[in-house]
């Protein structure tokens, strides 16, 4: 999955506005302004698109961990040079304070079944025997599960 994809797809998730998105990245880090919000957002056959590189989406993923969870200093963290989709996992788990039950929970939401072992196998560090990398197809089942859930509460919410 590209950067761009996965920032839509969590904007949308939680229904953020343009606002909300570049407070997140300035919590990250990250000044961004709206018109480089509006290229990061567009689909890849829009004119305006401009490819999210790996440090701003990290930045923007730091700043929704601080949004939700507080900040652990007084500077954001340092971004990663490099985000794989495991990197991406993570902080949507720390950001939202998921536990292995939750993740599986909404896995389930999208018919798409994974062992505990399996799971925890993605958060494990790289060298690590028992490491398995994250593929697309995961992270996009993720995140659409993250949509019905999330999405479905956000409907019975007032305001």
């Amino acid at each position: 999955m590209n950067n761009n994809d996965i920032l839509r797809r969590v904007r949308y998730i939680f229904d953020y506005s343009d606002q909300l998105m570049l407070s997140i990245f300035k919590l990250g880090g990250c000044e961004a302004g709206k018109p480089e919000l509006i290229a990061w957002l567009a689909r890849e056959e829009e004119p305006e698109f401009v490819l999210c590189e790996d440090e701003k989406l990290a930045r923007f993923l730091n700043g929704l961990i601080i949004k939700n969870r507080g900040p652990k200093g007084d500077e954001p963290p340092e971004p990663e040079p490099a985000l794989t989709n495991n990197i991406v996992l993570r902080k949507l788990k720390i950001a939202l304070n998921l536990q292995a039950d939750d993740l599986l929970e909404i896995l389930e939401l999208n018919e798409f079944t994974l062992s505990k072992h399996e799971l925890s196998a993605l958060f494990r560090r790289p060298d690590h025997k028992n490491y398995r990398e994250c593929l697309d197809q995961l992270l996009r089942n993720i995140l659409d599960g993250m949509e019905k859930h999330y999405r479905k509460n956000q409907a019975r919410t007032p305001g």
